[in-house]
């Protein structure tokens, strides 16, 4: 695990990738610092970390889409594969690779609280929380980014699928306010996930016949349950959007609350993606 940690941050600052990441995020973490902080006087430094939510969208993408879509693309994945060390180490080491770089950023946020300082109060532990809550949402994140690049061989379109999962996400509370009560945007939606859930379990047990019957009976269920209690369906549904609302918690800390279940969440995030990367790669090494 080792070696593969220091391969991959290494590979970082081989080239400019690394460089030019981080020169972008400090310099538009920097900006809103000076703006809010310095010149608005703040005395905290959540909202600035709170405006540099959208950076994530961009940055994890560009950071994770290496991983393990450039392995599968030079070839070099067999050689993981086929190696003694657990998979666990490997997708590990790769994951805290890509962490360390997204800590180094955030050590020197860390250090704004104490420049602020110098000019008059400053609410310490209100800041260190915001910013232990934004690198927890950012390790979740970064855990995503990771899994997604498992699923592909190509760095172009595992940043691109990165991005858009970020981005729904990130827009998740605007897009549970549509599912109203008895809304046909609602049974919509469960009717794409009984065909999504369909064609997985036709692909997975390569039978198609088993795939329709599964969707016969997602089809059936929904609208009897929707049928019968409507009401009950679309607010269950709205509470699961509400499971997938990544950047939400981290409000908590804005308003100046230390929110223990968000850092549970941002911690069972990370450890549920990080064993989704674990199957998917113990999957192909199987195949």
């Amino acid at each position: 695990m080792i070696a593969i940690y220091k391969r991959d941050l290494k590979g970082f600052f081989t080239g400019m990738m690394g460089y030019v990441l981080l020169a972008f995020f400090l310099a538009v973490g920097g900006l809103y610092f000076t703006v809010m902080n310095l010149m608005s006087g703040y005395p905290d430094l959540s909202y600035t970390l709170y405006n540099n939510l959208f950076v994530l969208l961009v940055l994890v993408p560009l950071l994770t889409m290496r991983s393990f879509a450039e392995e599968r693309r030079a070839r070099t994945d067999q050689l993981l594969l086929t190696s003694p060390v657990p998979l666990w180490r490997i997708v590990l080491g790769k994951y805290l690779a890509v962490l360390s770089v997204f800590g180094m950023a955030v050590l020197v946020f860390a250090l704004y609280p104490l420049i602020m300082s110098r000019g008059g109060a400053v609410s310490y532990r209100q800041s260190y929380a915001a910013l232990l809550a934004f690198f927890l949402l950012g390790a979740a994140c970064i855990a995503i980014g990771v899994f997604l690049s498992s699923l592909n061989e190509n760095q172009i379109v595992a940043a691109a699928c990165s991005f858009f999962v970020l981005l729904l996400a990130y827009l998740m509370p605007s897009i549970q306010t549509l599912f109203t009560v008895g809304s046909a945007l609602a049974m919509g939606v469960f009717l794409v996930l009984a065909v999504l859930g369909a064609a997985y379990a036709g692909w997975h047990s390569r039978s198609w016949g088993l795939g329709l019957g599964v969707f016969t009976v997602c089809c059936a269920a929904i609208l009897v349950l929707f049928w019968l209690r409507s009401a009950a369906l679309t607010s269950a549904f709205s509470s699961l959007l509400g499971a997938l609302c990544l950047f939400s918690p981290f409000e908590k800390f804005v308003s100046g609350l230390f929110s223990l279940s968000a850092v549970v969440y941002y911690l069972s995030v990370t450890a549920l993606f990080l064993f989704f990367t674990c199957q998917t790669l113990e999957k192909r090494r199987w195949n």
